[in-house]
């Protein structure tokens, strides 16, 4: 198998917005199995959910080490996230690979927007409750089982919702925050998955792992330089120029599935 180089590229970013950010890395997964591994729509957000789950698996393994991880809000999130993911990925069967990668754009740009906007609230280094409200933690797990739905019908981890809600509805620190979020993304995925295992074998779809299992490792790759220069680059500006790529992946993805339709009605 040949891998492209826009390929090897594409992988290392994955990783590399992981490392960074504990978020949007798994959002750049599907364009780049579709349209630089040029898989179908269907097999590529199944496949991209295994590779997410292995790159945010080992980040999140680098961050508990270091002690950044919170289990209350793990707790909270996890899993009212993984059933949530299990009925997105059980939604994907009644709609085409088309409309599924028409909801991923609109996240994407959603992802976008939130990136783009100004933190208008600062959580000090010290503060992470213990023992949150009732209604805090009904919130949290709310949260987890939307994002949960997102990403097992389109694919993406979702760290881009769950980062807010940790640090804003659960008062998370930042840096705990990332080493959680990776974590969540990882078993959401994870569950997701394991329901399209089920479903696509059923479609006689089948996964080209050798494919999924290089992007994943490359993914690791780059988040280990991700964590790297983290410390090195001011993370809004790494922010914005990352939700302006995502802005013109989603708007190159609502072209290509949109011009079709419109060029047959014409």
């Amino acid at each position: 198998m040949t891998m492209p180089w826009l390929g090897v590229g594409g992988a290392l970013v994955i990783g590399l917005a992981l490392g960074l950010l504990g978020s949007g890395g798994s959002i750049v997964t599907v364009p780049v199995l579709v349209y630089l591994f040029g898989q179908p729509e269907k097999q590529a957000i199944a496949g991209s959910l295994i590779v997410v789950a292995l790159v945010a698996a080992f980040g999140a393994v680098l961050n508990a080490r270091a002690g950044t991880v919170s289990p209350r809000a793990f707790v909270s999130l996890g899993p009212t996230g993984m059933a949530g993911a299990w009925a997105g990925a059980t939604l994907s069967q009644y709609v085409s690979g088309s409309i599924q990668l028409l909801a991923f754009s609109t996240a994407m740009l959603t992802a976008a927007t939130m990136m783009l906007r100004p933190a208008r609230i600062t959580i000090a280094p010290a503060v992470d409750a213990q023992a949150p409200s009732a209604p805090g933690t009904l919130t949290l797990a709310g949260i987890g089982f939307a994002v949960g739905v997102l990403t097992g019908f389109v694919g993406v981890g979702g760290g881009f919702l769950i980062l807010p809600a940790l640090v804003l509805a659960a008062r998370v620190p930042m840096h705990t925050a990332i080493g959680t979020s990776l974590m969540l993304i990882s078993l959401n995925a994870l569950a997701g998955f394991a329901k399209y295992l089920l479903l696509l074998g059923h479609q006689g779809i089948r996964l080209d792992f050798e494919v999924l299992a290089l992007v994943a490792l490359l993914g690791m790759g780059g988040t280990v330089m991700g964590r790297q220069v983290a410390s090195q680059l001011t993370g809004p500006t790494l922010r914005r120029v990352f939700a302006v790529a995502l802005i013109v992946i989603a708007l190159f993805i609502i072209r290509q599935n949109l011009a079709p339709a419109l060029t047959g009605r014409q």
